[in-house]
């Protein structure tokens, strides 16, 4: 007894011959239509297109299978459309009905599993623009720079969302991360601006001082340069280290050149000299001279800054003529006057700030407003203090203890000290905003 012939026998069950030609019978509400001719036998071409119906099917089963397990599963959708109208064409006998239903079961599985992932799509993107536009106002540049980074590769992994959305969306995370951006590169523009006016205002003070080093009126140079060495403390601006080691050497050999020989001359003229009228005769008097002048200098925290700061450089000439007095008091009454001048010329370049912000389009403040944002403009520059002085304390802990270093190694420990008193005067200045009570 022979065994069946199983694939001619489904073949017919879904094709004949008729007239030399292979027909399929009606299926998916088509009629009967010839996908072939006979060329051997009725039941070779039966077998033939039986086999063609088997590869298609093969085809579809991979489909399916590849969709279950895809991460990504709506790229399959087209596929899945395409089939399914391929279903009504292909040339084969066998089940197309099933294999119609069978995608079209597929294609409703997956539109489902697409509208649930867009929808979290959705949720992830909102969380993302959010982001984006919490960060696009900080002035942390480095730290904010990183968060940008991550978010832009974050929303280039998520999936799409609907596109009646898609514009919208796109917009509000692309404009939150440029206006960052535009606000980085003007903050670089500005700070680029101000390096190369801080360089132009040092080179000047050299010149000038070149210009004096060998002068003979000697009691006039001595007070311009005296005046030419406040200003230069009053610039305290960051240059790179060896652009500003070049230019305090120029600046303090010139001062050393035009003072040794102003030693000389006093030497020179030693039986005829007299303490200068304004120097106090004691001790005593310096320092009660010194004290009043501390007490007077952080009085002038209150006044406008450009009053301040007037008064202030006032007051600094008034201290280098109180007289020169050893001692722990002394030294306090120093530190006292210094951070209270620190604080006048920190309040005025505050109120530049300000007013700078406010004159290129920033809505007028009212006193909380101004306190809140001189607080914050204060926190920022500390941070760029902080950076400045953590690069000095490398640069001296790397320095070579060689002697041919001591000059250099002067220049950054003083540098150190001004970023140390910097940051605290900046500090001070914002509990001084915070008080309850405002200026």
């Amino acid at each position: 007894m022979e065994h069946p012939d199983h694939p001619l026998t489904e073949a017919r069950r879904y094709g004949y011959v008729e007239d030399g030609g292979v027909w399929l019978r009606p299926t998916l509400g088509q009629p009967a239509r010839r996908i072939g001719q006979v060329k051997d036998t009725d039941d070779d071409a039966l077998r033939y297109f039986g086999q063609r119906y088997e590869a298609f099917r093969a085809k579809i089963d991979e489909l399916l299978s590849r969709l279950q397990s895809a991460d990504n599963q709506g790229s399959f959708l087209m596929k899945l459309l395409h089939l399914q109208e391929q279903t009504k064409q292909h040339d084969g006998l066998g089940d197309y009905e099933t294999l119609h239903r069978r995608l079209k079961e597929a294609e409703e599985q997956l539109n489902v599993s697409v509208a649930r992932n867009r929808e979290k799509n959705l949720a992830t993107k909102i969380s993302l623009i959010q982001q984006a536009e919490e960060v696009r106002e900080s002035v942390e540049w480095i730290t904010a720079s990183e968060q940008v980074k991550d978010l832009r590769q974050a929303w280039l992994k998520t999936g799409p969302v609907d596109k009646a959305l898609t514009d919208e969306l796109e917009s509000r995370f692309h404009g939150a991360i440029q206006t960052f951006f535009d606000r980085r590169k003007a903050f670089q523009v500005d700070r680029k601006n101000l390096a190369r006016r801080t360089l132009d205002r040092y080179r000047d003070l050299v010149n000038q001082a070149e210009a004096l080093k060998n002068s003979d009126q000697f009691e006039a140079t001595s007070r311009q340069l005296k005046q030419l060495q406040t200003a230069w403390r009053d610039i305290n601006g960051n240059l790179p280290k060896k652009q500003a080691g070049e230019l305090w050497t120029k600046f303090r050999a010139a001062n050393n050149h035009f003072f040794e020989r102003l030693k000389k001359h006093i030497e020179t003229q030693r039986p005829a000299d007299n303490r200068p009228g304004g120097v106090p005769s004691s001790a005593e008097e310096s320092l009660a001279r010194k004290r009043e002048l501390a007490k007077r200098a952080e009085a002038l925290i209150a006044l406008p800054p450009n009053q301040g700061v007037n008064q202030a450089k006032a007051l600094q000439t008034e201290w280098k003529q109180s007289g020169a007095v050893r001692g722990p008091e002394s030294d306090q009454l120093w530190q006292r006057f210094m951070l209270a001048c620190d604080k006048v010329f920190e309040m005025s370049a505050l109120d530049y700030y300000l007013r700078k912000r406010q004159a290129e389009g920033g809505p007028a403040l009212s006193p909380t407003e101004r306190a809140q944002a001189a607080t914050t403009a204060l926190r920022k520059f500390i941070e760029s203090d902080r950076q400045e002085l953590a690069v000095l304390q490398d640069n001296l802990g790397k320095l070579n203890s060689s002697a041919a270093n001591d000059q250099f190694r002067q220049l950054l420990q003083g540098k150190i000290r001004t970023f140390e008193r910097k940051i605290q005067t900046k500090t001070e200045l914002i509990a001084l905003f915070q008080l309850p009570v405002g200026r």
